[in-house]
């Protein structure tokens, strides 16, 4: 099959190793592949009679193993694994010897989830193992040595020292594993799992094959690349895969992950009117809702997921978000509990109950679960902000600089980040760190408006009035031109008095009596600083009357010190009048 990975510009070819790829897995019980597949092969045409791949080709040890492998799978769809295994031992063919394995593995899985789903709450869950790993790794690592694994059997091994944390033996076997059979999808998902950065990516010897491209966009969006992963779906819509519903959803998470809510949002809802009953990546579209604080199309949705399966984690993770906007955080993090009984490595629902904790002030509960969520992605973000959040609150700022430069390595763009950064470095008075990261952060696009205001503000405590001067001028010009069509949401910015008073009297210190009067006049908008502005008017009118009354004396000796030093250009507000 590895010789038969085509390009995209034979889709009839690409649809039938697709047609038998979807049949590999579903004998072997791999059905996460098989729905990935089938629904990369329900966007292409149908393939005429003449031209379905023919069925596989019967082995003699198949032939012999036939009735024994289908006693087994029967035994193996009912989830009676313990069964299939003692059926299939002594089996000689390969398929029979991975369903061997990984009914032993699966084994093992179901009674560790049956210990622990009664007797430990979701946050100490992850303290129990599969006892059958060590055993597994041991059978499986010799048959590796003598090159006897096939690409599914080469799958499973990787699966199983992922597990006992042996990463780096892992990404071989699973690069292996890809080159040994390119087109099953599980492989090169738990390969996307184990890349920590873009360099490893890099170093990485991949097969060259179509499903590559899928891998890569997959990647780029965990790695936070998201201009590389549109333009990667893009491409892929353009070569035949444009009904794809599994493409939509990849670009709908990443368009939320670069917070453009209204594309994520129309991407989502197109989503849901192709497949209605669609159960993923609805705790993503949950989210959207949340940050938009949309509670009846959040609590639709809800309703709708718990007609549809009430006991799938996405389904758990939305009612949590919706009892969070409504701010019963004890109901949100209750949800997001079932949600890690049904699947303790689901990341969403990690971090969202780190939120809730947080929310109420239960912050070692709160480090406890962002700590969880980094051991399933340590790449995730959120996590790492979360916990820089959690040590703010303890006032622990060493700990918070180290979290949020984790957070802010895998967001490097990301203007939360830079400002959470330069907070922590302005309380461990490393002024200059701080200052570089304000400036960063808004020159990246500063999306809570605050980079400035926090840099104008270090400025003026640390006597620096030129610069933070300038910082405000830059600010109150990028509020008041912001294309904010209502002139009263302009006003109702919390810190532009703050800037108008400062500008206000540093203007007047200079001698610049025009501005500071603009500038006095506008503080004159806002009630917290109507006195201030009133005052300085007053002020200025006295100092130009004195002039006045001085420059009457035509004889009178000429001073220096009246000459007004321009140190910074001067604020022009008049076109920006609210």
């Amino acid at each position: 099959m590895a010789a038969l990975c085509s390009e995209f510009g034979d889709l009839v070819q690409i649809k039938k190793q697709l047609i038998t790829v979807i049949s590999l897995c579903k004998e072997r019980g791999l059905v996460h592949s098989v729905k990935w597949a089938s629904e990369l092969a329900f966007a292409l045409d149908p393939l005429p009679k003449n031209e379905l791949p023919p069925s596989a080709t019967f082995t003699e040890e198949d032939a012999q193993d036939l009735d024994v492998l289908g006693l087994a799978k029967s035994y193996f769809d009912l989830k009676e694994y313990d069964r299939a295994a003692y059926f299939l031992r002594g089996c000689r063919s390969q398929k029979a010897y991975f369903l061997y394995m990984y009914s032993r593995y699966l084994s093992g899985e179901k009674k560790k989830d049956d210990e622990t789903v009664d007797s430990l709450g979701p946050l100490e869950k992850g303290q129990v193992r599969n006892e059958a790993l060590r055993e597994l790794r041991v059978e499986l690592s010799k048959k590796h040595s003598a090159g006897e694994l096939e690409g599914f059997t080469l799958y499973l091994y990787g699966v199983v020292l992922r597990k006992l944390d042996l990463l780096k033996e892992a990404v071989e076997v699973f690069v292996e594993a890809t080159h040994a059979l390119p087109l099953h999808w599980g492989a090169w998902l738990e390969l996307c799992n184990l890349i920590t950065n873009i360099d490893m990516l890099k170093s990485l010897s991949l097969p060259d094959c179509w499903i590559r491209d899928f891998f890569m966009a997959h990647m780029y969006t965990e790695l936070q690349m998201i201009k590389e992963a549109l333009q990667k779906y893009q491409s892929l819509i353009e070569s035949g895969f444009s009904k794809s519903t599994y493409i939509i959803s990849q670009i709908a998470v990443a368009y939320h992950n670069i917070r453009d809510i209204d594309q994520a949002l129309a991407l989502f809802n197109e989503l849901r009117e192709q497949d209605p009953f669609r159960i993923e990546n609805m705790d993503t579209f949950s989210n959207l809702l949340y940050v938009r604080s949309m509670k009846p199309e959040l609590s639709y949705l809800a309703h709708n997921l718990v007609e549809i399966d009430k006991y799938r984690v996405e389904t758990c993770c939305v009612i949590g978000n919706y009892y969070s906007l409504r701010s019963q955080h004890e109901k949100a993090a209750l949800y997001f509990q079932r949600a890690l009984k049904l699947n303790p490595r689901c990341l969403g629902a990690w971090t969202l109950m780190g939120h809730e904790y947080m929310e109420m002030k239960n912050t070692s509960a709160a480090i406890q679960a962002y700590r969880h969520a980094i051991e399933v992605n340590k790449r995730d973000y959120r996590a790492w902000y979360g916990l820089g959040q959690t040590y703010e609150i303890l006032k622990m700022p060493f700990y918070c600089l180290y979290y949020y430069r984790k957070a802010h390595q895998l967001r490097p763009n990301d203007s939360r980040m830079l400002v959470a950064l330069g907070e922590s470095y302005e309380k461990l008075s490393q002024h200059v760190e701080a200052k570089k990261c304000y400036w960063r952060a808004y020159s990246v696009g500063d999306v809570e408006r605050m980079a400035l205001l926090k840099l104008a503000k270090l400025h003026e405590q640390l006597n620096e009035s030129d610069d933070a001067a300038q910082c405000y001028i830059i600010y109150i010009q990028d509020i008041f031109s912001c294309g904010v069509s209502n002139p009263m949401e302009q006003l109702e910015h919390a810190e532009v008095s703050t800037a108008l008073r400062y500008l206000g009297q540093y203007y007047f210190k200079n001698k610049l009596y025009d501005e500071a009067s603009l500038c006095a006049q506008r503080c004159c908008d806002y009630n917290d600083a109507r006195e201030e502005g009133k005052a300085l008017l007053r002020q200025i009118s006295q100092v130009r009357d004195h002039m006045e009354a001085s420059s009457t004396d035509l004889f009178g000796p000429l001073s220096s010190n009246n000459t007004p030093v321009r140190r910074v250009s001067p604020l022009d507000l008049s076109s920006f009048s609210p």
